[in-house]
């Protein structure tokens, strides 16, 4: 686990470089965890979010991934990234494309991608509050824990809301909904942040992730606390 970790936080970092390099902004994060006693655990988080802007057009990246241990065993091994792009059609409409993919070892779902398109609406620029919805369409794929794949249709709507409430702390919610005919995907993801010294900053998050119709004894809901440090990229 600690080298697919190591590898996965060498990748990020390496990309989180070549991003500036490029002309990118966002974050790069590292979170991790480690008890010691009647329960020997370990977790470690790597995350990057990048932007990029270009006329009426803006390139939008994420990607994170999970491990962790359990007295030796591992219990943890997950990743998602997606990538979004949008095109401004007016002062606040914009329609966009992107695509997603994840691989959970434990999850109800162990992997499987979404691509589609639609429209999005800002309803508040940066400074301080920023606030974008988006709904559309796509084509989902995923396998089950017992190994049945299914892809069909699949309605998708997101919310991206953040807020600064001083120079030093800022926090900041991130929701979203899957539709389709087989399983309906809901998550909800909340943070605070605040700032350390030039672009480092401490953030703790809570996430919730929901599927409405798992395999017989896979739970609903899955759910991850995280505490760690960022890293601006500007």
């Amino acid at each position: 686990m600690k080298s697919l970790a190591i590898a996965a936080a060498a990748a990020l970092m390496l990309m989180a470089a070549d991003a500036s390099a490029a002309e990118w902004s966002g974050e790069a994060s590292l979170t991790g965890s480690k008890t010691t006693g009647n329960t020997d655990t370990e977790d470690i988080g790597v995350g990057l979010k990048l932007d990029k802007t270009q006329n009426l057009f803006k390139h939008r990246f994420r990607a994170s991934a999970d491990f962790g241990r359990a007295n030796g065993v591992r219990n943890r091994a997950r990743a998602k990234a997606n990538y979004r792009l949008d095109r401004d059609i007016g002062d606040d409409l914009f329609v966009f494309g992107s695509g997603d993919v994840f691989y959970d070892e434990f999850g109800a779902f162990t992997d499987g991608w979404f691509v589609g398109g639609g429209l999005g609406y800002t309803i508040y620029e940066p400074d301080p509050v920023g606030w974008n919805v988006t709904a559309g369409v796509g084509y989902r794929s995923q396998t089950s824990s017992i190994d049945v794949t299914e892809q069909e249709i699949a309605l998708n709507a997101e919310s991206d809301f953040d807020w600064q409430l001083n120079e030093a702390v800022s926090v900041y919610d991130d929701a979203g909904v899957l539709y389709s005919a087989a399983n309906t995907y809901l998550y909800n993801e909340i943070g605070l942040t605040a700032s350390l010294m030039g672009n480092l900053a401490a953030r703790a998050s809570f996430r919730i992730d929901y599927n409405s119709d798992v395999p017989v004894g896979r739970e609903n809901t899955d759910t991850i606390t995280r505490f760690g440090i960022v890293y601006t990229i500007n």
